[in-house]
């Protein structure tokens, strides 16, 4: 599973001119599901997401507090192009991508567990064509991998 969050001071979804989900301060988060992804892997990136001190702390010093501490909301975009495959050709391909009967509850679950952990959660509707607006404050985007959960810490 790959998320790649941004640091927002306001962003909304639309679909067919309907907004479906709106924040304030916060993170857009991008979420890619793959073929193997289990609850683990939700785990690990929510429970990472919510605790990564990316934003600005009451002294003015940045990447001080996280999500939580600044009790920001979070606006989910399901984004199966996360895992398209660009190595060969001109066009990309989404073999990795999980199919939309394994990933529309993979995403439904991820919902879940950031409200499990506090988070006010706005959703784009999964498998829609969907405009994304965001003030991308920084800009600060950031790529977490549920895979990375298996590697050592690197020293140095």
């Amino acid at each position: 599973m790959r998320f790649v969050i941004q640091r927002s001071t306001g962003a909304k979804v639309t679909v067919d001119g309907e907004t479906t989900g709106e924040i304030e301060k916060g993170l857009v988060i991008l979420v890619g599901v793959t073929h193997d992804d289990e609850q683990a892997d939700i785990d690990y990136l929510v429970n990472k997401t919510v605790n990564l001190r990316i934003f600005r702390g009451n002294d003015g010093e940045w990447f001080d507090q996280s999500l939580l501490d600044v009790g920001g909301g979070a606006l989910l975009v399901s984004q199966f192009t996360l895992y398209a495959g660009t190595r060969k050709g001109r066009r990309p391909g989404f073999t990795a991508s999980a199919p939309g009967e394994v990933a529309s509850p993979m995403f439904d679950k991820v919902a879940e567990a950031f409200e499990l952990a506090g988070v006010d959660v706005q959703l784009g509707v999964f498998g829609a064509m969907m405009d994304v607006e965001l003030v991308n404050e920084g800009p600060a985007t950031f790529i977490l991998d549920s895979t990375d959960r298996h590697r050592g810490r690197r020293r140095g």
